[in-house]
């Protein structure tokens, strides 16, 4: 088994094909050999507060000349010309990721009476947060991937399942993922990218204050009930995501609401790519 820092180990190819992105893409091979040491200090800044955003993790298109934001899965570059944030699942592994976990990185993959725990929603296997040496692990790894956004020019990067402590069947807490979370965001200070909180409503301000991130992504919070509490803490610097696949009236509120000061977009809950079938993308 190689260790962190070994070569591959830290610089998987991955299929384009998991439950998340429905559309396989041709990809250039991404060369991960920038280091945290190797890239220039830049000053860290959150996205434009209220800019149109597009969600591009299941993978990259043409931007509208509206787009003043987007956000992409790590293994795509960063879209010309606008605020470009890198998307990593920072507490799960990607369906077509686990094959590499295991054999890398088994120890790193939570388990439950021998078995691994699963996000039933999206087939994910969490990741294990539940100790400091497992934590600075995660961090080394995610921190090679960070350097090759930084690299590549993206300005930040959104860490997603932030709240998988919610699934781990008790074995995570939520200060486990904090711990987590304050490593991956000094990583990405150091190398002149933003770091986004993704959902977690519950933290309040600790996600501000704690993990030290500098805007927020929030999924559904109309749905939930849930917008003011990110408002509180966030004043503008967050982004608001609502599907396509709920009442109409959840994106038409949070568009009465706060459509003139926050990016707000309506998608298609499979993020799939423009001029596939289903795809759904609409700013207020």
């Amino acid at each position: 088994m190689m260790k962190d820092g070994e070569g591959g180990a830290d610089n998987p190819w991955m299929s384009r094909t998991t439950s998340r992105r429905l559309a396989a893409f041709t990809l250039g091979v991404v060369v991960l050999t920038p280091l945290l040491a190797a890239v220039p200090a830049a000053a860290v800044e959150p996205p434009p507060p209220g800019g149109r955003f597009e969600y591009q993790i299941g993978g990259a298109g043409p931007t509208l000349a509206e787009t003043r934001i987007v956000s992409r899965d790590r293994h795509d570059p960063p879209a010309p010309g606008v605020y470009s944030i890198c998307y990593i699942n920072g507490f799960q592994a990607q369906p077509d990721e686990l094959d590499w976990w295991r054999r890398h990185h088994p120890g790193l993959l939570l388990r439950h009476r021998g078995r691994l725990v699963v996000d039933q929603d999206w087939g994910e296997v969490l990741l294990d947060t539940s100790s400091a040496p497992k934590r600075r692990r995660l961090a080394r790894i995610q921190t090679r991937w960070m350097a090759s956004c930084a690299a590549r020019g993206y300005r930040a990067v959104e860490f997603d399942n932030l709240d998988s402590y919610l699934r781990s069947r008790g074995k995570l807490n939520v200060r486990n993922n904090l711990a987590l979370s304050r490593l991956l965001a000094t990583s990405a200070h150091r190398l002149g990218l933003a770091a986004a909180q993704k959902n977690a409503a519950e933290l309040g301000r600790l996600g501000r204050v704690r993990a030290k991130f500098d805007f927020a992504i929030v999924e559904e919070c109309q749905r939930y009930d849930e917008c003011g509490r990110y408002e509180r803490v966030w004043g503008r610097r967050w982004i608001e995501i609502e599907y396509s696949d709920q009442d109409p009236r959840f994106f038409a509120r949070a568009c009465a609401e706060r459509g003139a000061t926050v990016s707000v977009l309506l998608r298609d809950r499979n993020i799939v790519p423009r001029g596939h079938s289903g795809y759904v993308s609409q700013w207020c």
